[in-house]
């Protein structure tokens, strides 16, 4: 079995060479670089980002189900890494960088350790949130302290799902896409190929630069008291290309608000940038809830019963190619 995924992962790895000496600039989650003078820069960039892969040997999934993701979990990896991100701005900023030299804020610690494979990963994500206001104070006057905002504001993660053509990017849409990840509240893109899910955070020209999920690690024990070992949550190889017309159609675009300026200027962005200089426009702002739209109806929590057996597959099935592939609405 072993063999079998590593087979498996060894596909998607297009190519890893150096990133071309261009002139055309590398953007980055809203940061411009030049590869030319400021390739460091940006290497150091891209291993700051939480890189979340498949891991191996953790506690079976319901007691009795698979021990590992690796084959089936990739978009479950990217939608981690789309809210770590979210996370990282919400907490140490943008502009903050990993250093295994260094020794890490705590906030950091804090943001790995949602992520770890355990059971209460979305309680800690919750209790983080509330630890990191200020002691002493109400959950609303903390958030009005720091945002100096009314109080019914609340940092937004927002993730937009797109289908930009029907078997392939439409080439309408590209430029406009591009744009999305110049905007400094871009928070990266969900999607990848059929059944093959990417997290992608930024181009070059008319390649994309995406963190890759489908590399099989050892899962880390987070229940023993010692320090996490992050090395492996930090992709320090070259990063992956791929051209941007191979993207299947489907993607999540994301984007984070730290505040309520923060979403106004997105709007604004949105405006200029992609609906009044396209034709055809990825997607649209209103004001309100259109009134021909059904009703809003808030999505509940589904009562799941499962022990995860039903993610055991043999081998063929387990690495069966789809027509199709879902984007999971983080």
């Amino acid at each position: 079995m072993e063999a079998v995924l590593a087979k498996y992962e060894n596909q998607f790895s297009e190519y890893l060479e150096e990133l071309p000496e261009a002139d055309e600039p590398v953007w980055i989650l809203g940061e411009c670089y030049n590869v030319k003078t400021k390739k460091s820069e940006l290497l150091s960039d891209v291993r700051s980002r939480l890189w979340f892969t498949y891991r191996k040997k953790f506690s079976p999934i319901g007691g009795t189900g698979p021990s590992s993701d690796a084959g089936w979990g990739c978009m479950l990896r990217c939608g981690q890494m789309i809210l770590a991100q979210a996370l990282v701005c919400r907490h140490l900023g943008r502009d903050w960088r990993w250093d295994p030299e260094k020794h890490q804020p705590r906030e950091y610690h804090r943001i790995l350790s949602c992520f770890l494979d355990k059971k209460d990963s979305c309680y800690s994500i919750h209790q983080m949130e509330k630890q990191c206001q200020q002691p002493g104070r109400s959950d609303s006057e903390a958030l009005h302290l720091h945002t100096q905002r009314p109080l019914d504001w609340r940092p937004l993660l927002l993730v937009i799902p797109l289908r930009m053509g029907i078997n392939s990017i439409n080439p309408v849409y590209i430029q406009a896409f591009k744009e999305c990840f110049k905007m400094p509240q871009s928070c990266g893109v969900l999607g990848g190929k059929p059944n093959l899910a990417f997290y992608f955070i930024g181009f070059i020209d008319d390649e994309l630069i995406y963190l890759d999920p489908h590399t099989t690690q050892q899962a880390v024990d987070s229940e023993s008291g010692s320090a996490v070992d992050d090395q492996s949550y930090h992709c320090q190889r070259t990063p992956h290309r791929m051209k941007i017309t191979s993207l299947d159609p489907s993607v999540a675009l994301g984007f984070f608000c730290k505040s309520e300026e923060d979403f106004d200027s997105w709007c604004d962005l949105v405006q200029q940038e992609l609906l009044k200089k396209r034709n055809l426009r990825m997607f649209e702002l209103v004001e309100k809830h259109p009134s021909h739209w059904p009703p809003f109806v808030p999505p509940t929590k589904p009562e799941v019963q499962t022990t995860g057996a039903e993610f055991i597959e043999s081998p063929d099935k387990l690495f069966e190619s789809e027509e199709e592939f879902e984007i999971l609405n983080v």
